[in-house]
């Protein structure tokens, strides 16, 4: 009688494999952000994944049982856990939910990427944590217990470190202690599978003699573990030692890096380009109110470095910057800088519509109110770099929001002497005025300092520039920043502009010394009240240039004159006195001039160019590209398992002489009758083989006999078979096979298909006689 395993003993091997999982997942913990969230995703799919596992084994469930359990487990469990804020109360599985669970099975893996960290729980992406777990676990279960070798159980293991790590941040958490307790975990529970099978009779498959597990070999055991541990223990310490001396300076690379950006900036024209608008046609509107705006601290819409020739806008480049929010309440910068004030402003949009989200410096989160929570969440894009939020359905009167922010740090000029600029790449610069340089140096002069040039041409613009926008009262001033009124800003006697000139002309000039200079265009109040709303007017816009340095990071500047800086207004000519008139003959008659023929071609109504079919259907075949990928991805286990056994059939039908490929047919007997769970015991003869094969296939007793015996007869005869001895043997085989298929189903065919049991069991058999010669031949060599 079979006696089972010892329930402790699964919960020994559950227990090491959960610890090494959950090593693992700790990968995602930055990527999350370390919310309940993900580690109920991640515990709860490690948990359902080792014992849907240990069903599988206790009550023989079969493949295909247990892949309609994981599924039923993926969309019951997942709901909860994967899409908790889809599911109704937070539990219950609705139509969203369900729909998020398996579109997520294909687009999760790239929103995990594409949003920005902490990616929180919105659109599936804890499906990723939930699945991933899940399935590794459910792997690794069926490796340590199914499997005869436990090393095979590490290629799940090792798999979930590796996701953790591909898809993760560049903060590693805990990288060294992770990895030694990874391989601490690992060592040892191998050493402890080593142990039980060296000393429990056949195998891991027969854990129940507990008479073997004397005193002394329990001893020897704890001997090893405190051994393994001491060992591991002064490698972590010497590791963790030796880590600062071999990491690299630069930040490793991850894979959310190397994505296309999420977001196009080319559909967002510059906000710039509304600025005459805010000062000239809502000058009195109020375009939003604000609450908690330290004293001269400043709201800013978008940082700008990318110039054309006609417009300065962000970077269309950098759109990989702009990474979707994930938790809106928790968007934490990619890095820190000191000096830096910490505040809540409080925003209520009024007349102010646009994509760029009003903010202060870098953004720690949002709370967002007011009717729209939701569709502006999902909205949200945010880049650390530029320290600018936008959202591509855009604001409208009645949002509100709370923002946590850091505002830049303001150096004084003694600790910027001691400073040096950032050295990063900032975007090319096209068809800059040719004007920009040349005053550029002009007005740096002999300066040597960074800070010295900067400061230069700051001073020369706003110390000698005079101050207008063009509204009623003032001298007129044209609006724009393209190449030719920068030119004319810089070239004129008395330099005429607003902020979107000067600061446009500052960041060009600056550009062209190497120095890496940007526009920012946001709002500030005359006067400030931070604990009262108060009113941004259109009036209150404005521009400025900010530098960046080392440490510090980037730096205002202001480049435009003060508003008292009115220019002269031109003297007016004397009025000329109007003289009486008289009359003048008329003009000789002249003959008329042949004038050339018309050859300017008839207005025409501008057609419509038909679509291209790239146009019409290239969205439709991206769709079902991704689609039939993703579908050939999943069955890609089973298209490998159906090759290679077509490639073993062929092999055994067409390799060798006539007696070879008929022994062949009885192997693929053999290995029909394995994917149908009736093994035969390897370096059986072919009557035992037959013999278990008539046992198990009542009704194919005397054909399979028969088929035993002929094999036999052309292995051990004088003579050897004729081609159509071996057709005829082949087609018997085939027949016989299909009618062991007869009783069954059609799962139950599909599942003989396309089982990797015969593969494993012929795999295990090679192995051991591998190990059988190998070890023949060491005892053979003479001692010395």
């Amino acid at each position: 009688m079979k006696q089972t395993i010892p329930l402790w003993r699964y919960g020994v091997d559950a227990a090491c494999l959960a610890l090494a999982l959950v090593l693992g997942a700790l990968g995602l913990l930055e990527a999350y952000g370390a919310s309940l969230n993900f580690i109920l995703a991640a515990v709860g799919g490690l948990v359902a994944g080792l014992a849907l596992a240990w069903a599988n084994v206790h009550f023989k469930l079969g493949t295909w049982r247990t892949l309609g359990l994981f599924a039923l487990l993926y969309l019951l469990l997942g709901t909860p856990l994967a899409t908790p804020r889809e599911a109704a109360f937070g539990l219950l599985p609705t139509g969203q939910s369900l729909r998020t669970l398996l579109t997520g099975l294909v687009f999760s893996w790239k929103d995990m990427l594409t949003v920005a960290p902490p990616v929180g729980s919105y659109g599936g992406v804890l499906i990723v944590a939930f699945l991933s777990a899940l399935l590794t676990a459910l792997l690794a279960g069926l490796a340590a217990w199914h499997l005869r070798s436990p090393y095979w159980t590490l290629l799940p293991l090792l798999a979930m470190f590796v996701l953790g790590i591909v898809f993760g941040t560049r903060d590693v958490p805990m990288p060294v202690a992770r990895g030694v307790a990874f391989i601490a975990v690992l060592v040892g529970w191998l050493a402890w599978r080593r142990f039980i099978d060296t000393r429990v009779s056949g195998g891991f498959s027969s854990l129940n003699h507990e008479q073997l597990d004397s005193q002394g070999s329990k001893q020897l055991l704890l001997r090893r573990v405190i051994a393994g541990t001491l060992v591991l223990a002064g490698a972590g310490v010497a590791t963790a030692a030796a880590t600062p001396l071999l990491a690299p300076e630069t930040p490793r690379q991850v894979l959310r890096d190397a994505l296309e950006p999420p977001v196009d900036l080319y559909d967002y024209p510059s906000p710039l380009t509304r600025f005459r608008k805010y000062v000239k046609t809502m000058a009195d509107d109020t375009l939003m109110t604000v609450k908690g705006l330290p004293k001269d601290e400043r709201i800013r819409l978008a940082a700008l470095d990318s110039y054309n020739g006609m417009v300065i806008n962000v970077d269309p480049s950098a759109g990989g910057s702009f990474a979707p929010v994930g938790d809106a309440s928790d968007i934490r910068s990619a890095d820190t800088v000191e000096g830096r004030e910490a505040a809540e402003l409080e925003f209520s949009i009024k007349d102010y519509q646009g994509v760029w989200v009003p903010s202060g410096g870098k953004l720690l989160g949002m709370e967002l109110t007011g009717g729209r929570e939701d569709e502006l969440a999902r909205s949200l894009f945010y880049s650390d770099s530029s320290e600018s939020a936008l959202s591509s359905i855009g604001l409208a009167e009645g949002d509100a929001y709370t923002a946590k922010v850091l505002f830049p740090a303001k150096p004084s000029d003694e600790q910027l002497n001691e400073l040096d600029l950032a050295q990063f790449r900032m975007p090319e610069l096209a068809n800059v005025p040719a004007i920009a340089g040349a005053k550029a140096a002009e007005f740096t002069g002999s300066g040597r300092g960074d800070l010295e040039r900067v400061r230069s041409i700051e001073a020369m613009l706003s110390g000698t520039g005079f101050f207008s926008n063009g509204t009623e009262g003032q001298v007129p001033s044209l609006s724009g920043h393209g190449a030719g009124r920068i030119t004319s800003l810089l070239d004129a006697e008395q330099m005429i502009g607003d902020d979107e000139q000067y600061a446009v002309a500052m960041a060009l000039m600056a550009r062209e010394q190497g120095i890496p200079a940007r526009v920012v265009m946001g709002f500030y109040p005359e006067e400030y009240a931070p604990e009262k709303a108060v009113e941004i007017k259109g009036s209150d816009v404005h521009a400025w240039v900010e530098i960046a340095f080392e440490d510090v990071g980037w730096v205002a500047f202001n480049p435009t004159p003060n508003e008292d800086e009115q220019p002269t207004p031109p003297e007016q000519e004397p009025k000329a006195v109007p003289q009486p008139q008289v009359l003048q003959p008329p003009p000789p008659a002249q003959e008329e001039a042949d004038l050339p023929p018309q050859t300017a071609p008839e207005p025409q109504e501008v057609e419509e160019e038909p679509e291209t079919f790239w146009e019409r259907w290239g969205q439709v075949i991206i769709v079902a590209g991704i689609s039939l990928g993703s579908l050939l991805l999943l069955l890609s286990p089973l298209l490998l398992i159906a090759l290679l056994k077509l490639r073993r059939r062929e092999k055994r039908a067409k390799s060798g002489s006539t007696g070879d490929r008929m022994s062949g047919g009885w192997q693929e007997l053999l290995s029909h009758a394995t994917d149908h769970r009736i093994a035969t015991a390897n370096g059986a003869t072919r009557r035992e083989s037959a013999s278990v094969l008539a046992a198990g296939f009542p009704a194919l007793s005397d054909p399979v006999r028969s088929l035993a015996q002929r094999a036999d007869a052309a292995n051990f005869s004088h003579e050897q078979p004729t081609e159509e001895q071996v057709r005829k043997y082949w087609e018997d085989v085939i027949a016989h096979t299909r009618k062991m298929q007869e009783p069954l189903g059609f799962f139950g065919r599909m599942r003989v298909k396309y089982s990797p049991r015969s593969l494993i069991h012929e795999l295990a058999a090679k192995t051991a006689k591998t190990a059988r010669i190998l070890q023949q031949k060491n005892r053979r060599k003479p001692w010395r």
